[in-house]
């Protein structure tokens, strides 16, 4: 089976800075991967790499076994779905509008419903009609992450899409990607909880100075010593009734 998504040995530069180096990774149909790491070590570079909006220093991307370079931007919409980190929305304009935008190729009424659908997953299908700006900020994060959801591309690419939302919703947006995966898309998502992460992704690519360091199942990526190399945590990934949870402090817990 091809991958949805593969790099090899990527790198970008940015103001003559490596940003990301040597990065390599697939992501299959069925399953989700997580990207983490601390606050600038290249997840959202990665995810921008892989969508062919950034400029490649080294190696190559391929959607759909295509090169990236190589695809036209309506081909590669029809490859994969993206939700970038900005959740800013420009226009007052109700819910149901805003998701069915992930489906500007379909029929009006059949994108309609798979908005409406898609919000209704997402938790806030009560809301389909209430204009976009008018709703808190996690409301409209959850519209923006229907609007992925109503492209139904093979792969789904979600930059944060637990930030600004509530543990319930994190775990809802979470699981609803979830099912998109064992349905046979391809997810790969960046993000900062780490307990959300070893829960819910089947494999976690964790990063640190532009670097994978590790690329393995939940439990193996977060080994000690890589919570301590990307993190600077002590601590551990320990599975309970309800599933997995970092157990971890500051590793230089006590000092400032």
């Amino acid at each position: 089976m091809t991958p949805a998504l593969q790099l090899a040995a990527v790198s970008v530069t940015l103001g003559g800075r490596p940003v990301l180096r040597e990065a390599s990774l697939t992501v299959a149909p069925g399953e989700i991967v997580g990207v983490v790491g601390a606050n600038g070590a290249g997840k959202t570079t990665l995810l921008r790499a892989a969508l062919g909006l950034a400029t490649l220093s080294a190696g190559e991307a391929r959607l759909g076994g295509q090169p990236v370079s190589a695809l036209s931007d309506a081909e590669r919409a029809g490859l994969a779905g993206y939700l970038p980190q900005e959740r800013r929305v420009a226009w007052n304009m109700p819910a149901w509008r805003i998701a069915a935008l992930g489906a500007p190729h379909r029929p009006p009424a059949q994108a309609h419903r798979l908005a409406l659908a898609a919000l209704v997953d997402v938790g806030v299908g009560d809301l389909a009609a209430r204009g976009a700006r008018d709703m808190s900020g996690g409301e409209r994060a959850k519209v923006l992450i229907a609007r992925l959801l109503v492209t139904g591309a093979p792969l789904l690419i979600a930059d944060e899409p637990a930030a600004g939302l509530d543990p319930h919703a994190a775990l809802q947006v979470m699981e609803v990607l979830e099912v998109r995966a064992r349905a046979g898309a391809a997810v790969l998502v960046t993000l900062h909880d780490l307990t959300l992460a070893a829960r819910v992704c089947d494999r976690l690519a964790v990063m640190s100075e532009g670097k994978i360091i590790s690329l393995a199942a939940p439990r193996v990526a977060l080994a000690p010593e890589t919570l301590a190399e990307a993190f600077a945590l002590e601590g551990e990934i320990l599975d309970t009734p309800a599933g997995r949870v970092l157990a971890a402090r500051r590793a230089n817990h006590g000092l400032p």
